[in-house]
């Protein structure tokens, strides 16, 4: 410690056997990593970690915001035993609104550019699809896509009931459609009463002037905007645009952070949270303070930074306010003031998102125990053997396999994953079945389980606690040849039999053939816990492999559909789909449409429209001369 710098950067701490404990970042490197080899003062959970230490690597970064993105990236990669990591990996989605012409109102998730205009982020889907259909249902913007409104005629449903300004078909200019958007950004950013003054006043004149169908419009849009005030605000009276309230819950070794987003002075909804804490030790459980600064370090290195952050106050760490503010003031290169006693509204948007926290954590652990004990009856069913390694029953894993496909045809396997009591969606995948003939499951179900394990017989992935199987003694018994093929542990693989009827509850678990001795199918019954876990894994199973084989069966017979159509090669088919957006737009275009793309004349728009519509060709010898036709 005598040779590190006074500098900003990462630190790692790793045990004798090379298993990461904790990655930190710290201002001061030489003072953060002495801190926690002082005699006294430690917490319970810090002294556990700091017992356990054998090496001790650091990285110098040139800011404290450089080392927080490190840190984040290095706590994916080491999974360290100490450290709190997050559970919720999704994105939060925005409101877009692009920059094309005639902007698109539209659902965002990912990456934000600089074209567009961007706002949220929203804490749900639904809360961001709520607020589209209001700001579309106010300010009559498009939502449709590019595809859609280059190739159409006359107005969609939405045009046509009053909900949209058809720009697709010229009933409104550019520079009366730019001033919509413009006071729908004004409206998000959080200059509502301004759009309402102007609105209302528009109104009036109207009125005055006899127009009282434009009034009535303007009437109904005024009502759109206030609903959606009524519905996702409580105003602020303080100034500020945007701010993040975050309360911590914690009952019972589990903890619920949840995060309630204020965006243009509208409470737009909040967010729970549950960390995933690796440490098995009671008294390694992280303290709240421990708990806010992890939320903020993960949560802020991908996303904006509020102009405000209010947080649940902790009186023995009454220095976490402005550690947090001075973290996020460098992240966002301004000053982020960090609130723990709020007033007025402020006070109150505080005591909803503690309340929301405490109400998230007690539905969590509900969740957990019922999940716990339907883990629990199955190891016990399932005996030695599946166990995981740490005696945990949440580190139960499975990985479960499907077969689907239309009478051979796109024909797809699923695999879907079954980690720390829930399901793993980010961890699916689906694998496209070639080679073999049509209709022949086993085939497809041996080609799945060699490419998803054959990494594992090369020690570069590693093997679930459990390998489901949808299918009865067949399917078992190829996967285990499989198996022993990749030198892998047979014992692991269960079949789920459909019971008579294909009714959930009269299932049988199917056990594979091991050194010629095959253990005895399990009937579980209806009322089973166990039954009702594999039930639901199978059938996560099922779905995911029946839309996978619908979407890549649409696609493949709108693919071969052009592919045989008389002087349409590779070029004109990529040309058509790109201008069109898809088969559907295509067979909706007329043959003066279809003239218009490059490289097609008006002999061969003539001649894909008729066989796009089934009508023959008039080069065909025997189809009816024109004038008959």
């Amino acid at each position: 410690m005598r040779t590190l710098p006074h500098l900003p950067g990462c630190y790692r701490y790793f045990a004798a056997d090379g298993t990461c404990l904790y990655v930190g970042k710290a201002r001061d490197l030489k003072n953060r990593v002495s801190s926690y080899f002082r005699r006294t003062g430690l917490s319970p959970r810090i002294a556990l970690m700091v017992a356990k230490i054998a090496r001790l690597e650091t990285t110098v970064t040139r800011s404290e915001a450089e080392a927080l993105l490190l840190e984040n990236n290095l706590i994916k990669t080491l999974r360290p035993r100490y450290n709190i990591k997050l559970r919720d990996d999704a994105s939060y989605p925005y409101i877009r609104i692009g920059s094309e012409p005639f902007p698109r109102l539209s659902y965002f998730r990912g990456g934000v550019d600089k074209r567009s205009l961007f706002f949220g982020p929203y804490p749900s889907s639904s809360a961001a699809r709520t607020a589209i259909e209001l700001v579309q249902k106010a300010f009559l913007l498009r939502t449709c896509d590019e595809a859609n409104f280059r190739n159409r005629t006359r107005p969609c449903l939405l045009g046509q009931i009053g909900r949209c300004s058809a720009p697709c078909c010229v009933r409104i200019t550019e520079a009366e459609y730019a001033l919509d958007c413009r006071r729908a950004e004004d409206f998000m950013l959080g200059r509502s009463r301004e759009v309402l003054d102007e609105l209302e006043a528009r109104m009036w004149r109207a009125s005055d002037a006899w127009e009282f169908e434009e009034a009535a419009r303007l009437r109904d849009r005024i009502a759109a905007l206030t609903q959606m005030r009524h519905q996702q605000a409580v105003e602020t009276t303080g100034g500020d645009v945007d701010a993040d309230v975050v309360a911590v819950a914690v009952r019972e070794d589990a903890a619920c952070i949840n995060l309630a987003m204020v965006r243009g002075g509208r409470h737009l909804g909040d967010r729970a949270m549950f960390p995933k804490i690796d440490a098995r030790e009671r008294e390694a459980a992280p303290t709240r303070s421990e708990l806010i600064e992890a939320f903020v370090g993960q949560h802020y290195s991908e996303l904006p930074v509020p102009q405000l952050l209010i947080i649940e106050p902790v009186p023995e760490d009454p220095e976490l306010p402005e550690r947090v503010s001075s973290l996020l003031s460098e992240l966002a290169h301004r000053r982020v003031p960090v609130v723990t006693e709020p007033q007025e509204t402020r006070r109150r948007w505080l005591e909803m998102c503690v309340q929301g926290a405490q109400i998230a954590l007690m539905r969590h652990l509900q969740q957990e125990g019922t999940q716990l004990a339907r883990l629990k009856d199955l190891l016990e069913i399932l005996g030695p053997g599946f166990e995981p390694a740490s005696g945990d029953p949440m580190d139960f894993s499975v990985e479960c396999f499907d077969i689907s496909h239309t009478q051979g045809e796109a024909t797809q396997a699923s695999c879907v994953v079954f980690r720390e009591g829930r399901m793993q969606s980010s961890l699916y995948r689906r694998f496209n079945i070639t080679g073999i003939e049509p209709g022949d499951d086993y085939a497809a179900m041996k080609q799945a389980l060699e490419r998803r394990y054959a990494p594992v017989a090369r020690g570069e992935a590693q093997l679930p606690s459990m390998v489901l199987i949808d299918g009865g003694r067949g399917q078992v018994e190829m996967a285990r040849q499989v198996f022993d093929e990749l030198g892998l542990d047979p014992t692991i693989i269960v079949g789920v039999a459909k019971g008579e009827g294909r009714k959930t509850g009269l299932e049988t678990l199917v056990f594979p053939l091991i050194d010629g001795e095959r253990r005895a199918p399990l009937t579980l019954g209806l009322m089973s816990k166990a039954l009702m876990l594999t039930a639901e894994i199978r059938d996560e199973a099922h779905r995911f492999a029946i839309t996978g084989m619908r979407a890549k069966r649409a696609k493949t017979r709108n693919t071969s559909k052009l592919e045989d159509f008389e002087g349409v090669g590779p070029k004109r088919r990529a040309k058509l789909l790109a201008h069109f957006g898809g088969m559907k737009q295509l067979k909706n275009a007329s043959a003066e449409d279809i003239a218009q793309v490059q490289g097609i004349s008006r002999t061969l728009a003539a001649k894909i429209y008729a066989q796009l519509h089934g009508q023959p060709l008039v080069s065909d010898p025997e189809a009816p001369n024109s004038q008959e036709s």
